[in-house]
C-alpha cells in the first residue's frame, strides 16, 4: 500500500533542527523531500560534532535528515535562484527558516511564489515571529531562557537549567508538521494553499501547558522545584538503599497501592496524605516518610514490586539504558537505514505506528553533493 504522503513534493530550505525535524516526519510518511544546502558546507549540523559515526559524519545531522535528497544551490547566485524558484513552483510544500525577509530578497517568499503555484503550502519557521522580534536570532537555549523554561528547571537553590536536548526545536518541528498537514487537508477541500507561520517562542509558551495556564488563568508564576511537581505528590526522585527511585503517583489508588507495597498501609489513611491535595499540602512530611521506608531496599527491587502493583516507578536510566529498556519492551526503538554503498546507519525510529501505512526508511541522511552547474 502506498504511504500516506506518497507523491507529495517538499522543498526544504531549512537548516539545523526544527525545520529538518518537520520535513523528516513528512519524509517518513512517504513525501519526496529535497533538501537545499549551501555550497561547500551544507547544513550547519554537518559540522556539529563530536560525536561522529565510523564514517566521520556528525550524528547531529543524521538525527533529522533521513529519507531526503540533497541539492546544493547558492541562493546568492541568479542561476541557482532561478532553479530554486522552478522547484518551488512544482512543489506542494516549501519549508524555510531563514531570517524574516531574506526569502523575499531571493524571490522565494510565499507572496512571490503563490501566483505560479496557488496550491502551495508554505511554512516559515522563525525564532520570534515576523514582527517586532524578526531580527532576534532564534537558538534553542536562548528561547528556553527567554521563554521561561529555564526558570522552572533545576533545583530551587541552584541556577536555572536548560533541558538536556533542544526541546523547543523539537516542539516547533512537531507544531510545524501539524500545521502543514492541516493546510494540506484544507487544500484538498479547496484547492488553495496558504502560508503557515510558526515561531519557536510561541511554541515554547504553548508547550509549557499546565505551567503556562497556571499563570494565564490564575496568575501563578511557577518556580524551580527540582524533580517535584507543583500539583501532584509524590512525584519526585527519592533515595533508596543503593540509588534513586522515581515515583510518579498520579491518583489516590496508586498512592494506596504504594503504601501497601512499602509495608505502611496506614499512610493512605493518614489525614495528611489521604487525597492528592492533602499530599501536596504536606509534601515535606510525606517526603520524610517515603525516604525512611524506601531506605530498606534497593531501587531495582522497589521498581519491580511497584510496577507489578501498577504504581508508576522506575530507576533513572542513561540513554543506553533507555534504549535497552525499549528493546526489552518490544518497541524496536532503532532502525537501520540503508546508504547507497550498501552499509547502513542506525537511527531512532519514528514513534508513530500506523496499522496500514507505517513509516518507512528509504535512505540514510544524504552526503553533501557537488553544486549543480
Amino acid at each position: 500500500m502506498a504511504p500516506p504522503l506518497d507523491n507529495l513534493r517538499v522543498l526544504d530550505f531549512s537548516r539545523i533542527l526544527a525545520g529538518p525535524f518537520a520535513t523528516m516526519q513528512l519524509a517518513d510518511l512517504g513525501a519526496t523531500v529535497t533538501k537545499i544546502e549551501r555550497p561547500g558546507r551544507g547544513d550547519d549540523t554537518r559540522s556539529w560534532g563530536p560525536p561522529h559515526d565510523e564514517r566521520g559524519q556528525a550524528t547531529y545531522f543524521q538525527s533529522v535528515n533521513r529519507n531526503k535528497n540533497s541539492l546544493v544551490l547558492d541562493l546568492t547566485d541568479e542561476h541557482d535562484r532561478a532553479r530554486a524558484r522552478q522547484l518551488a513552483t512544482e512543489a506542494d510544500v516549501v519549508v524555510e527558516n531563514f531570517r524574516p525577509g531574506l526569502m523575499a530578497e531571493f524571490g522565494l517568499d510565499y507572496d512571490q511564489l503563490r501566483p505560479g503555484n496557488p496550491g502551495l503550502v508554505y511554512c516559515s519557521i522563525t525564532g520570534f515571529g515576523r514582527g517586532a522580534g524578526a531580527a532576534m536570532p532564534g537558538y534553542d537555549l536562548l528561547i528556553q531562557a527567554l521563554g521561561g523554561l529555564m526558570s522552572i528547571t533545576g533545583d530551587p537553590g541552584g541556577e536555572p537549567q536548560k533541558v538536556g536536548v533542544a526541546v523547543v526545536d523539537v516542539l516547533t518541528g512537531l507544531f510545524a508538521t501539524t500545521g502543514i498537514l492541516g493546510a494540506l487537508y484544507h487544500r484538498r477541500a479547496t484547492g488553495r494553499g496558504q502560508r503557515i507561520d510558526v515561531d519557536l517562542f510561541s511554541c515554547l509558551l504553548a508547550g509549557l501547558v499546565n505551567q503556562a495556564s497556571a499563570f494565564t488563568s490564575a496568575g501563578v508564576v511557577a518556580k524551580r522545584m527540582g524533580n517535584r511537581h507543583p500539583s501532584i505528590a509524590p512525584y519526585e526522585l527519592l533515595p533508596c538503599a543503593d540509588g534513586n527511585l522515581v515515583l510518579a503517583v498520579g491518583n489516590d489508588r496508586q498512592f494506596t497501592a504504594l503504601c501497601k507495597v512499602l509495608g505502611a498501609p496506614e499512610l493512605a489513611a493518614d489525614d495528611r496524605f489521604g487525597t492528592n491535595p492533602d499530599r501536596v499540602a504536606n509534601r515535606q512530611a510525606l517526603h520524610a516518610e517515603l525516604v525512611r521506608l524506601l531506605a530498606a531496599r534497593p531501587a531495582a527491587e522497589w521498581t519491580k514490586e511497584l510496577t507489578e502493583a501498577r504504581v508508576p516507578a522506575g530507576v533513572v536510566n542513561d540513554i543506553a539504558g533507555a534504549f535497552a529498556l525499549a528493546q526489552d519492551l518490544g518497541l524496536d526503538p532503532i532502525v537501520e537505514v540503508p546508504r547507497p554503498d550498501g552499509t547502513t546507519v542506525a537511527v531512532p525510529r519514528n514513534p508513530v505506528n500506523y496499522s496500514e501505512t507505517p513509516p518507512a526508511y528509504y535512505s540514510a541522511p544524504p552526503d553533501l553533493p557537488e553544486r549543480e552547474r
